[in-house]
């Protein structure tokens, strides 16, 4: 729909250059354009295949690439190779939990400067279960943000001053937007009202309109597929198994700009990378461009 609207409103003399990755998730709602653009062969297209010199040295870009052709990422320190791809072995979902909360709050900050709440994203494949997002969400806000006060709870969520959102909805009033991240600055109990900081721009909520946000200490993978962090982390089970696939791993590894931590399951990693099972979209975008447009000349 998106797509089909921006096409309508641009001149028709207009040149049209689409950037994308067709091997991340499809979009939340229908359709597969891009795609179906690339498999069309209709439209010129340039593959980016190449890992270029300079991007050699790291971890993240050569797991990328690995994870895309069917193979297990490479995790055992080299000496030749930076250390920005790190795997936590764990088994069972509490000692998935346990080292991923350190991973977050000890680990990291310790060993490379990075922040807790500003730096590292957690990533995790579900919202529900014992390594969903909510879960993971209410556990680190325990460990990172338990003394805040005051406290407000309100649609499922406990807020405090200092806490990690996500604007879950657009709002055009406000000029904020889903997904947009912000940090809880203060909460005016009397005046019934939390304030949210975006990116230096506070902007309050009645306590009646907190069902536009959500604690974003952890997200889905889908919600975080087109942002970038300094830091992820990504937990994996044998739990996840339905949405254990090769796309979804390849879109939550390539969210990491300096540094990408798998904890859990080596069994898990590898279904993953084997599953490269998807829902086919039928759209028919394909066929109705080789009927129109015939082969890329």
């Amino acid at each position: 729909v998106l797509m089909h609207h921006l096409l309508r409103a641009i001149p028709d003399h207009t040149a049209v250059l689409l950037v994308g990755d067709a091997d991340q998730l499809p979009s939340v709602g229908p359709g597969a354009v891009l795609s179906d653009i690339i498999a069309s062969g209709c439209i010129p297209t340039v593959t980016l295949s190449e890992i270029f010199r300079q991007a050699e040295a790291s971890q993240i870009i050569v797991n990328a690439h690995r994870i895309n052709q069917g193979q297990f990422p490479i995790w055992k320190r080299h000496e030749h190779l930076v250390g920005d791809f790190y795997v936590v072995p764990a088994e069972t979902p509490e000692e998935i939990q346990d080292k991923l909360v350190r991973v977050v709050t000890v680990r990291i900050p310790r060993r490379f400067g990075l922040h807790p709440l500003h730096d590292i994203q957690v990533i995790t494949p579900m919202q529900r279960g014992s390594l969903g997002a909510r879960t993971l969400n209410v556990m680190l806000q325990q460990v990172l943000n338990a003394t805040a006060t005051p406290r407000v709870t309100r649609f499922g969520w406990t807020y405090a001053p200092g806490d990690k959102v996500v604007q879950v909805v657009n709002n055009y009033a406000k000029d904020v937007f889903n997904g947009d991240s912000g940090q809880v600055k203060r909460i005016d109990l009397e005046e019934g009202v939390l304030y949210v900081d975006f990116d230096g721009r506070e902007v309050p909520y009645e306590l009646g309109e907190l069902d536009e946000i959500a604690l974003a200490y952890a997200t889905t993978v889908h919600k975080s597929q087109g942002s970038e962090y300094p830091a992820v982390v990504i937990p994996l089970a044998t739990q996840h198994y339905p949405m254990l696939a090769r796309n979804l791993l390849y879109t939550a590894v390539t969210r990491g700009k300096r540094l990408v931590v798998l904890v859990g399951q080596l069994k898990a990693i590898a279904m993953a990378v084997r599953n490269t099972h998807t829902t086919q979209r039928l759209t028919n975008l394909a066929q109705r461009l080789q009927r129109d447009i015939g082969t890329e000349p």
